[in-house]
């Protein structure tokens, strides 16, 4: 019996230590070495967790309107840097440079944001 319970105990602990590794997921899908700039509409701006999401309007090569993702850090991480839930809103201009996806899907990691011409997070 105490062989049982030193057995489930250890269980317990590997689940509980591995959880938080469980519901973060990496960033090795995007390239940490590109750079991409789009310029464009904002859709929609998520200020949730895990990680804060802006939906950009974007005009490719083509003329066509491509829906970009964009995901940052967390809620939390970002009002740190100046960041508010307040700081895009559908309708805005936002040149926004990020870290692209390796296998070329509209989606990408923040590296910086301007919305309306001013730096978002940019402290005075």
């Amino acid at each position: 019996m105490q062989i049982s319970k030193r057995l489930f105990l250890s269980g317990m602990t590997a689940i509980l230590i591995a959880s938080p590794a469980v519901a973060h997921h990496s960033f090795a899908m995007f390239d940490a070495v590109r750079r991409v700039t789009l310029v464009g509409t904002v859709k929609e701006f998520r200020w949730a967790n895990p990680h804060i999401e802006i939906r950009l309007m974007v005009r490719d090569a083509a003329g066509e309107e491509v829906e970009w993702t964009v995901e940052g850090a967390s809620p939390s991480s970002l009002a740190r840097r100046g960041w508010r839930r307040t700081s895009l809103k559908a309708g805005d201009h936002a040149e926004i440079v990020v870290h692209p996806m390796r296998n070329g899907a509209p989606v990408g990691v923040i590296v910086s944001v301007l919305v309306n011409g001013v730096a978002v997070g940019a402290r005075p």
